[in-house]
C-alpha cells in the first residue's frame, strides 16, 4: 500500500468515526456519566462491520411505498439487502446511503457482483451461500478488476483472522459482523442450558414451531442470567440498537426486557411460516435455506435475477449520513425514503434537520417509511408544528404492517405521506 493510499485511508477513518460519533453523541451525554460511557461504548462497537443482511422486512416496505417505475428511493443502506430487494420493482432509482464504510462496501459489493458475475449461480453462491471458496475465485475474476478503488482495498485488506476481508464469503458471511457474532452467542447460552435454535428449523407447521419454542427457547427468558443480561444496554449493542434506542425498549416493556425480548422472538419463531421466513433462518440457522431455497430474501429468487439485472445501473450507494445526503438534492428530486430505525439515534435538533431536508427534496406525495423500537412515532412529540403539518400519517399502516413483519424485532412501522396542499389550506383557515 502505498503512503498516499495509507493516508487516505487514515483520513477517511478518522471521518467515519466523527459521523458515527455525532449520530450517537449528539445527545449531550458526558463520558463521565453513566449513559454517556455507555454512548462511547456502543461507537466503539457499532464503528466496525455490524449487518451482514438487514434486519427490516422488504414485503412491508415495498407495498407501503407503493414503487412503480418513476418511484426514486432514499434508503439506508446496512447491509444492502433492501436496496437490491426494491430492484426487482423496477423503480427509477435507489440510492443507499450510510456512515458505517463496511456496509457502504458491502452493499457496493452487491452492486458489482450482480453485475459481473456469470449466472445466477454464482450470484447465490455468494451471498445465499457465503461459505464457498469458489466465490473467492469468483471474486478474483469476475468482481475485484471492476470495483472502485475504495471499495477494493477494503475487501482486499488483510484483517485478523479472515487475511484477506473478502474471504468472509468461504466461511459464511453471516457469522461474521457484531449481529453475526451476537446471535452466536444467542447459540451459546441457548446450548448452555441444554437447547440448539435450529430445532426449530425443522417444524413442519405453525403448531410445532410453537411446541419447539415453549419447550427450547422460550423457557430461556426465565432463567436469572438471562433475565439480567436482558435488563442491560451492553446485551443489546450487537443488534445495532444504541443505548437511546434501548430506552424507548425499556418503556415499552415497562422494565421487563426479558418478557419484551421473549414476545418477540416468539412472534418471529411462530407467528410464520418458518419454511419461507428466512430472518427466522438467520436468527436460528445462522444461514439462508439454499435446499429449497423459500427462506432467502426476494433478490436472491431465480424468479427475481433477470429483472435484477436489468435494473442494477439505477442503484447507487453513497457514504454520509441522511441529512448530508438530502441537504445536495434538488427540490422534488425523491418520491420515496426509508429511513429504517434510524430516528431512533437522534435527538430533536437532528430529527428536525433531517426532516427539513426532507421537505425540501420530497415531491408531493412523497412517501416515508420507518420503524421504530417502541410503539410510538418520534415525529409527534420531536417535530415542530410547521415541519410535521404537511405531513399525513397513515394509521391504517401502522399496527397491521408491524404485526405482518417477518422479523419482528420491531415495536412499530410508521408511513408518512407529504400533502403539500394540506399546510396550504392550514395557512388559509388561519388567515381567515
Amino acid at each position: 500500500m502505498s503512503a498516499d493510499t495509507k493516508e487516505l485511508n487514515e483520513s477517511e477513518t478518522k471521518a467515519d468515526k466523527e459521523l458515527l460519533k455525532k449520530a450517537v453523541l449528539g445527545r449531550g451525554n458526558k463520558v463521565t456519566t453513566k449513559r454517556g460511557f455507555q454512548e462511547r461504548m456502543f461507537t466503539a462497537a457499532f464503528s466496525g462491520f455490524v449487518y451482514p443482511q438487514i434486519w427490516e422486512d422488504p414485503e412491508i416496505d415495498i407495498p407501503a411505498m407503493k414503487i412503480d417505475n418513476t418511484t426514486r428511493i432514499m434508503t439506508i443502506c446496512s447491509g444492502g439487502c433492501n436496496m437490491m430487494n426494491y430492484l426487482t420493482e423496477s423503480p427509477a432509482s435507489v440510492t443507499a446511503v450510510d456512515l458505517n464504510p463496511h456496509h457502504v462496501a458491502l452493499g457496493r459489493l452487491k452492486i458489482a457482483a450482480l453485475k459481473y458475475l456469470p449466472d445466477y449461480e454464482s450470484f447465490f453462491l455468494f451471498f445465499g451461500c457465503a461459505d464457498d471458496a469458489q466465490n473467492i475465485v469468483n471474486y478474483d475474476k469476475h468482481i475485484k478488476p471492476n470495483l472502485d478503488k475504495y471499495t477494493r482495498e477494503y475487501w482486499e485488506k488483510k484483517v485478523f483472522p479472515h487475511g484477506r476481508r473478502i474471504n468472509m464469503f468461504k466461511k459464511n458471511l453471516y457469522k461474521f459482523g457484531l449481529l453475526g457474532k451476537s446471535i452466536a452467542m444467542v447459540h451459546l447460552v441457548a446450548k448452555f442450558y441444554g437447547q440448539n435454535p435450529r430445532d426449530l428449523l425443522k417444524a413442519r407447521s405453525l403448531e410445532e414451531q410453537k411446541v419447539i419454542f415453549d419447550r427450547t427457547l422460550g423457557p430461556l427468558f426465565e432463567k436469572k442470567f438471562v433475565k439480567m443480561m436482558c435488563g442491560k444496554p451492553e446485551s443489546l449493542y450487537g443488534l445495532g440498537i444504541p443505548p437511546s434506542q434501548f430506552d424507548e425498549l425499556n418503556e415499552s416493556a415497562k422494565g421487563d426486557m426479558a418478557s419484551l425480548l421473549k414476545a418477540r422472538l416468539e412472534r418471529m419463531a411462530c407467528q410464520f411460516p418458518i419454511q419461507d421466513n428466512y430472518f427466522a433462518w438467520q436468527a436460528f440457522g445462522r444461514g439462508y435455506d439454499r435446499e429449497n431455497r423459500r427462506a432467502i430474501p426476494r433478490y436472491l429468487k431465480e424468479e427475481h435475477y433477470a429483472t435484477l439485472k436489468a435494473n442494477i445501473d439505477n442503484a447507487k450507494v453513497e457514504h454520509c449520513t441522511i441529512t448530508e445526503y438530502l441537504d445536495k438534492q434538488g427540490a422534488d428530486s425523491v418520491d420515496a425514503y426509508v429511513f429504517l430505525d434510524a430516528q431512533d439515534w437522534m435527538n430533536d435538533d437532528q430529527l428536525n434537520d433531517l426532516w427539513e431536508a426532507v421537505l425540501r427534496s420530497a415531491t408531493d406525495g412523497a412517501r416515508v417509511i420507518f420503524r421504530t423500537a417502541g410503539n410510538d412515532s418520534p415525529l409527534t412529540d420531536g417535530l415542530k408544528e410547521e415541519t410535521l403539518s404537511p405531513w399525513e400519517y397513515d394509521e391504517s399502516l401502522a399496527a397491521p404492517r408491524n404485526e405482518q413483519d417477518r422479523s419482528s424485532i420491531y415495536g412499530g412501522f410508521h408511513t408518512y405521506t407529504l400533502n403539500r396542499g394540506k399546510k396550504s389550506a392550514q395557512k388559509e383557515t388561519q388567515a381567515a
